[in-house]
């Protein structure tokens, strides 16, 4: 019966059971994925006790909820809901579903993106009692998160007079501190932080000449006595002071589309980027000054990740390549050095969580891997469609020991 189910769930959002039925209380309520990629935007969740290995047909379904558009935005939780995209006709629609997956309410926040590669790119960033989305047009709404009532609307492109751009707006704002932060890459502004009970703008950084805003969403951390916001636009990887947005080092991030994906990735006083074709992974040593901060190259690694983004767990870094080599490796974060890799996927997302990897390739496999340099090896697997498909771009989430798989109309 679940074989014929996982068979028929082309486009669709999944929900599966990760942990076994013993799986307590209390680490169920450690469960939180307000925003992208997790509460520190990492990749990492901090549940555990979850299945060791799948049975043969994955892990157990318990529903999946159709109807929810074009788009490859994944999940996020508050008040109790899930917060997920879609375009449907002409609108872009944010949906709260309860967490059996039932319509709670949903809202529109502008156009759908009808271009190159048709759909919803960014998700909702919630925020006590409010959700917040980024459209492709740069048409930024906040929404009361109970009732999906909008509370104010800014377009960030007018605002910070940047354009619309090849493939559309991506990024998964980042709100810290009643501030939403935004790279609007226009030529009013590199990026910008608004008030995220108003909408007003707070500060904004000059713009960089000749550089424009990208897909990548913003990571933030503590360095030097400073709270730093890192992002990258269509030209630079770039760090900037989040109490007054100064700007406090770039480095060169360029290819032939202007298109930089990846959220950056900062560990103990390092940071990691990453740009497709031509300059690939590279980490950088952060040194403060008296008037910024120093990036200093340390080294490059032949990876040319794009949608799948990495995750830094152990010392290790682990990602996928895109163009060239469409497989996952895992490289030593000190050295660089590529330690092992594994062929048995093609290019895709991952996050990690009770020890294991739990990936998501662009062909539709989800796969549980063991993280070990050693024994870098898939544990278990399953196919979510039986349909040939290549954009499976959506990144998996795990909230409260269930594993959330989102292809296009489906959750």
């Amino acid at each position: 019966m679940v074989q014929r189910l996982i068979a028929k769930l082309a486009q669709t959002a999944i929900l599966f059971l990760l942990s076994s039925p013993s799986f307590g209380d209390t680490n169920r309520v450690q469960g939180l994925w307000p925003q992208w990629r997790g509460p520190a935007r990492d990749g990492i969740c901090r549940e555990e006790n979850l299945l060791a290995e799948w049975p043969p047909s994955g892990p157990r379904l318990l529903w999946k909820k159709t109807g929810l558009g074009k788009g490859w935005s994944c999940p996020v939780f508050g008040e109790g809901l899930i917060f997920i995209t879609g375009d449907i006709g002409e609108d872009l629609f944010v949906f709260a579903l309860n967490e059996k997956g039932k319509l709670v309410w949903k809202s529109k926040n502008g156009r759908s993106w009808r271009g190159s590669y048709p759909g919803a790119r960014a998700c909702c960033t919630y925020y006590k009692g409010k959700v917040y989305n980024l459209n492709a047009h740069g048409t930024l709404t906040c929404f009361e998160a109970r009732t999906g009532r909008p509370s104010w609307t800014v377009n960030i492109l007018k605002r910070f007079g940047g354009r619309e751009i090849t493939w559309g707006l991506s990024e998964c704002v980042l709100v810290y501190e009643g501030k939403v932060f935004v790279c609007a890459g226009g030529k009013e502004a590199l990026a910008a932080a608004l008030d995220a009970e108003s909408g007003r703008t707070l500060w904004k950084t000059p713009p960089l000449k000749g550089d424009e805003v990208s897909h990548a969403s913003p990571i933030l951390f503590s360095f030097a006595g400073r709270k730093i916001i890192s992002s990258c636009s269509a030209s630079h990887g770039f760090g900037v002071d989040a109490e007054k947005g100064n700007l406090l080092w770039t480095v060169p991030l360029r290819n032939p589309f202007g298109v930089n994906v990846a959220t950056p990735v900062y560990h103990q006083g390092s940071i990691y980027y990453v740009t497709p074709y031509t300059q690939l992974g590279r980490k950088y040593k952060l040194f403060p000054g008296r008037n910024g901060i120093r990036a200093e190259l340390q080294w490059v690694v032949p990876l040319d990740t794009v949608t799948g983004c990495s995750v830094l767990w152990d010392g290790v870094l682990y990602a996928a390549g895109y163009r060239k080599k469409k497989w996952w490796f895992a490289v030593d974060w000190e050295t660089g050095k590529i330690l092992s890799e594994l062929r048995d996927l093609t290019t895709g997302s991952a996050i990690y969580a009770s020890g294991r990897l739990y990936c998501l390739d662009e062909r539709g496999n989800v796969a549980l891997v063991s993280p070990s340099p050693k024994d870098f090896r898939v544990i278990s697997s399953f196919r979510f469609s039986s349909k040939r498909i290549y954009d499976a771009w959506a990144h998996p989430v795990i909230h409260k020991a269930r594993l959330f798989i989102r292809y296009h109309d489906t959750l």
